[in-house]
Order: structure tokens, then C-alpha cells, then sequence
């Protein structure tokens, strides 16, 4: 196992944190006078900015480390999730995203309120805020987990803490003063930063395998495969156009986090086109860290190697970082990895303070007493406060949670937010496709969504099923649940 950080290494890492510090202080230097400027921007953020946005959003830490390891252990097929996604990204942009538009949302979740009523708002913003602390904080720990091997080669709970606080006070430099402008614009930092990175590793590795014939190996091996047409497969043809589908229309179309920056441009038009470019941005991004997990694969071809690090089961990328990667290149890397955890994080606490404040407490606070817009800005900006300690708490207790429970706690909060998208799946296409539901059955559905894919988990009631059939059949019971509660007038 390598030593912990070089001097260049650490040369890389200091640069890269004088960079977050000197753009964060430019990019919060802009007037806030509401709270719609501090989670829109006035509308005015550029589209390309906003697609770049959305990539960097859509990518984590889990993705940076995991894309290559499934290539590594079978092939190119989990690209058909982002071609699933591409139709998914299709209907949000013309059917979701015009209504956001005519109603002027600050979050999502208006809609509900314009089709059902208030309560209905709150009740899937709520959802949103719960599924998020637990799916967001076990995404915090993943990525806290793989800087603390890389900068300190060890995992105790106090390198993992400070890993955390690393990760979460970066995402509030750039969201505590400047908002959503100052998110989607760091993200395009963010995502040059990680980007570059895997172009640098790519690169490396390449010239690392001068003797092999990548391309005829890799065909014998059977790694070069796109498209599964199988009955059966993770990412199937009928998986990525039923139960994918349906997860892509929830999470670029039904969620905050992913949505808040789609709101801050100027028009619908341009929204639509951010999301469309942020996915065809995508693509070959998700490619570039696929090949590398397949050149890993010819790299470690004849190897035995036991993917491990102080007991914790550990990706062939981390793998490789940990033990062959050269000083300089082994920086980048982990820079590109905190870039990548960085994008997530950020976008997560201004998506969870705009719920909280426009969708929660404004309607609460004005019922109550009268008080200016600026108010409305302190309250969005101790929101971010609140969710960054939140989100890390929960980050810590996932370390321990991880540890000595039976239940798998990063499996089961990666999946909260699939468990939380069948519900609003059911109560959205009742809201925008018909006439029926009301406040109480849009309450039933939300609860039903959930609970039918979490009836559907093996640790539950040991059904195994494939998890794109949990999201359609969860995603019908919501529906049904909605219909049966008559008209609106009713």
C-alpha cells in the first residue's frame, strides 16, 4: 500500500483548495434582495452554465468510483442508463418543464399545490427533504470514505469526520452567500476539475498497457458489449425502457436537486435545451470512466489482487489509486474525486433550503405575521447552515451504522430516493394526465409508493425482483392509490 500524500501530491491539493477559496469569494459577490434571486438568480443563469450544471449534479463520488468498476467486472452496458435517460430528459423538457415555467416555481413542488391544494405540496416536499437527508448524507460518507483512504491511507473515524467537514465546508463556501448562481457556476469548475482528472488517469493507463492489443482483447473478453438484449439484464432493453425510464423521469423532472438550476433560466425554452445538452454532455463523460474501469480490467488481467483496504470492500479504481498510481497524478485524482463529491453536495443543501423555506416555512411564517423579502433570505441562508449539519450528521452515522448493523445502511439510503420517486411518479402523471385525486389520496399515494418498493426489497420479505420492475409496479400502486380518490371538486 502506498504512503500517504507526496509533496506534489499535497502541492495539487492546497492549489486546488486556493482555487475553491479565491472563485467562491468572486462568485458570492452578487445582490440578494429575495429569496427567489437566492434559489433562481432572477432567471438569468446562462444555459450552457445550467447544462454543465446538471452533468456535474447528475455525477458523484459513487458514480466517479463505481462507473469504472462495473465496466471492470462486465462491460459497457451501464451506459443504457444514460440513453434511458435521454428519453426521460425528452419528456421532462416538454411536458414538466413548460408547467414549472407557466406557473413561475421556485420549486417543483408548486405544482402540486396548483393541482391538489397546499397539503399536497408540503406532503412531497417532506418526502423530498427525508429521502434526501438519508440518501445525500450516505452519498457524503461514500465520498468522505474514499478521500480519507487517499489522503491520511486510513479509515478511522476521525480521518472520515474531517473528511466529511472537508466536503461540506467547500459546498457551503459556494452556497451559503451566493445561492443558486454561485452553485451552477462552481459546478462548471467542478466538472473541468474531475473531468480533467479522468482524461489525466485514461491517458496514463493507456500508456501503461503498450504491450497488449486493447481493443482484440477486450473483444475476446467479452467487454465491449453496449446494448443487452436480454430477458433478465440490470440494464436490459425493457429494464431501461420501463423501470429506468420512469427513475430518470423522477429524478431530472421530479427533484429538486436536479431541477432548482433548470428553474434559474431565462425562459422554457432554454431550460429545455440545458437539460437535453446536459445529457448529451454526459454520455461520453460516463464512456470516459467506463474505458477506464475496462483498461483496468487488461491491467490487472493476470493478477490476484483482493479489492480490499482495513477490511472495507473497496472499487478496482480506488484499488488502483491506492497502490499504482504515480505523486502528482494520485492529487489530481483525489481532487477530481472531492470536485465530484463537491457538485452533489452543493447542489443538495441549496435544493433542500429552497423546499424547506418556499414549500414549508414561508407559507407557515405569513399566515402568521407579515415580514420583508429579506427576511425570507436569512431564513433560506440559516436553512443551508441547518442542512450542511444535518447532512453531515447523518454522513457520521452512516460510518458507525455501516459497522454493526446487518442492514446494509449506504445500500438501503442510495435506493431512499428511488423509494421516495414512485410515489411522486404516481402523483404527478394523476396530476398532469388526469382529473382525479385529491389532498388525502395524493397523501395515500406517496405513502404507497414507498412502501410498495420497500416491501419489494429482499432484506424485507426476501422478494427478489429486479429493481426496475420495483420502480414500475410501485409506481403503478401510487398511481391507482390517486385515482381512487374522485375529482379534485370532490
Amino acid at each position: 500500500m502506498q504512503s500517504a500524500f507526496s509533496t506534489l501530491d499535497w502541492l495539487v491539493f492546497v492549489s486546488y483548495f486556493i482555487l475553491l477559496a479565491a472563485t467562491s469569494t468572486i462568485l458570492s459577490r452578487t445582490k440578494i434582495n429575495s429569496s427567489r434571486d437566492y434559489f433562481l438568480s432572477q432567471n438569468k443563469m446562462p444555459m450552457f452554465a445550467v447544462a454543465i450544471s446538471v452533468l456535474a449534479t447528475s455525477q458523484s463520488a459513487a458514480t466517479f468510483l463505481g462507473a469504472p468498476e462495473y465496466s471492470y467486472l462486465y462491460d459497457f452496458t451501464f451506459i443504457g442508463f444514460y440513453l434511458s435517460a435521454l428519453l426521460a430528459i425528452l419528456f421532462v423538457a416538454y411536458v414538466l418543464i413548460p408547467k414549472y415555467y407557466e406557473m413561475s416555481a421556485v420549486t417543483v413542488y408548486e405544482l402540486l399545490e396548483a393541482r391538489y391544494g397546499e397539503s399536497a405540496k408540503k406532503q412531497a416536499g417532506v418526502m423530498f427533504l427525508i429521502g434526501r437527508i438519508l440518501a445525500s448524507g450516505a452519498r457524503l460518507y461514500i465520498g468522505a470514505l474514499a478521500i480519507s483512504m487517499i489522503l491520511f491511507s486510513d479509515i478511522t473515524f476521525v480521518h472520515v469526520a474531517l473528511s466529511i467537514l472537508i466536503l461540506m465546508i467547500g459546498a457551503l463556501a459556494y452556497t451559503y452567500f451566493g445561492g443558486v448562481r454561485s452553485i451552477i457556476l462552481s459546478d462548471v469548475i467542478q466538472a473541468v476539475t474531475y473531468i480533467g482528472a479522468g482524461i489525466a488517469v485514461l491517458i496514463y493507463l493507456y500508456y501503461s498497457l503498450d504491450n497488449i492489443e486493447i481493443l482484440k482483447t477486450l473483444s475476446e473478453q467479452n467487454k465491449l458489449t453496449f446494448i443487452d438484449t436480454s430477458i433478465d439484464g440490470k440494464f436490459s432493453l425493457i429494464a431501461l425502457l420501463s423501470g429506468w425510464l420512469l427513475l430518470n423521469i423522477a429524478a431530472f423532472g421530479l427533484d429538486q436537486d436536479m431541477t432548482q438550476r433548470v428553474l434559474a433560466c431565462k425562459n422554457k425554452n432554454e431550460a429545455a435545451k440545458s437539460l437535453i445538452i446536459s445529457i448529451l454532455l454526459t454520455i461520453p463523460v460516463v464512456l470516459l470512466f467506463l474505458t477506464i474501469g475496462a483498461l483496468l480490467y487488461l491491467f490487472y488481467m493476470q493478477s490476484s489482487i483482493e479489492q480490499s483496504f482495513d477490511g472495507e470492500k473497496i472499487t478496482i479504481f480506488m484499488y488502483y489509486i491506492l497502490n499504482e498510481m504515480p505523486e502528482g497524478l494520485r492529487g489530481l485524482v483525489t481532487v477530481g474525486a472531492i470536485a465530484a463529491a463537491l457538485s452533489s453536495a452543493n447542489s443538495v443543501l441549496g435544493a433542500m433550503a429552497s423546499v424547506a423555506v418556499e414549500d414549508l416555512y414561508r407559507p407557515w411564517k405569513l399566515k402568521r405575521s407579515q415580514v420583508d423579502e429579506y427576511h425570507f433570505v436569512k431564513a433560506s441562508r440559516a436553512a443551508v447552515l441547518f442542512f450542511a449539519v444535518v447532512l453531515s450528521l447523518m454522513a457520521m452515522i452512516s460510518y458507525f451504522w455501516q459497522r454493526y448493523s446487518d442492514l446494509s445502511l449506504i445500500s438501503f439510503a442510495l435506493g431512499v430516493m428511488a423509494f421516495a420517486y414512485t410515489g411522486l411518479l404516481g402523483v404527478y402523471f394523476s396530476a398532469i394526465f388526469t382529473s382525479r385525486g385529491n389532498q388525502r389520496s395524493v397523501f395515500w399515494g406517496l405513502i404507497g409508493g414507498f412502501l410498495t418498493v420497500l416491501a419489494l426489497q429482499p432484506y424485507s420479505f426476501g422478494v427478489d425482483l429486479g429493481f426496475s420492475w420495483q420502480i414500475v409496479i410501485g409506481t403503478a400502486v401510487a398511481f391507482i392509490i390517486v385515482q381512487l380518490g374522485g375529482e379534485k371538486s370532490e
